[in-house]
């Protein structure tokens, strides 16, 4: 079932597969069609929620930006209006920061949070200056410099990339929706997401189950300090997972063995 549900500040896409206990797999700004095929996979025994979030593809936004906060509520109110909580809720990098927010704000709405490789820079001791350079990544693109820009945000995320691959990836004639989902979350949503700081406190004593999921291949990553360090702020062990910051969407079937126990 593809649906609308209109929210403070938005009006947001959701999808619905099959039946049983709920589980939401969400990003930012990954939207719904990139965990499709996970979602496929889980709904034959889940009721699994999908969207693109607010300002994203199909989610229109009518407010001023993407906060983790905003996109919390905007998953509790999709939580309450699916009416089949609470869920398990599984978000991977941006949506990770998503989740985890969700159940520091809307704990009575959630089991069970996998925050699969969430970027909370301020966990890490170089936060400064990996902010600092995120600010000049950021200004670089809204200045016109999509390519520089992405070659800074590899190297902040300590992820090699050649410059043939970069330019295949992000340079010439790109789809226009694709190009407008990247330039919201430069200017709207990749700072928010990344300067967001967790309530370590509050996550661990407010009876939600928190999961530290990070990449099999994501070693040395950015994403694999930041987890790490969330990991160990919380008391718990990380949980590997196949492939890397993607492996979800990259390899489902293998990902989805790892991720159905914690359900």
């Amino acid at each position: 079932m593809n649906n609308t549900l209109e929210v403070p500040g938005a009006e947001l896409y959701y999808e619905v597969r099959g039946s049983g206990p709920l589980v939401v797999l969400v990003g930012a700004p990954m939207d719904a069609d990139a965990f499709a095929p996970l979602a496929e996979l889980l709904a034959v025994d889940h009721t699994v929620l999908t969207t693109d979030p607010r300002g994203i593809k199909r989610s229109r936004l009518s407010g001023a930006g993407s906060t983790p906060e905003e996109r919390a509520a905007d998953l509790a109110r999709l939580i309450e209006y699916v009416d089949a909580g609470p869920a398990t809720v599984f978000g991977s990098s941006g949506g990770a920061v998503t989740a985890l927010a969700l159940a520091q704000h809307h704990p009575k709405l959630v089991g069970t949070v996998i925050a699969h490789e969430p970027p909370l820079d301020k966990l890490v001791v170089d936060a400064d200056e990996l902010l600092a350079a995120t600010e000049r990544m950021i200004a670089d693109y809204l200045a016109g410099d999509v390519l520089g820009a992405w070659r800074q945000f590899f190297v902040i995320a300590n992820i090699q990339l050649p410059d043939d691959v970069l330019e295949m990836m992000f340079g010439g004639e790109r789809d226009p929706q694709v190009v407008a989902d990247e330039r919201f979350w430069f200017e709207h949503e990749l700072r928010a997401s990344v300067t967001w700081e967790p309530d370590l406190g509050a996550l661990r004593d407010g009876g939600v189950r928190i999961v530290a999921g990070i990449g099999a291949e994501s070693s040395g990553q950015l994403c694999d300090r930041t987890t790490t360090a969330l990991a160990a702020g919380l008391g718990i062990e990380p949980t590997r997972f196949p492939g890397d910051h993607i492996g979800f969407a990259e390899d489902p079937a293998p990902f989805a063995a790892v991720l159905r126990p914690l359900l």
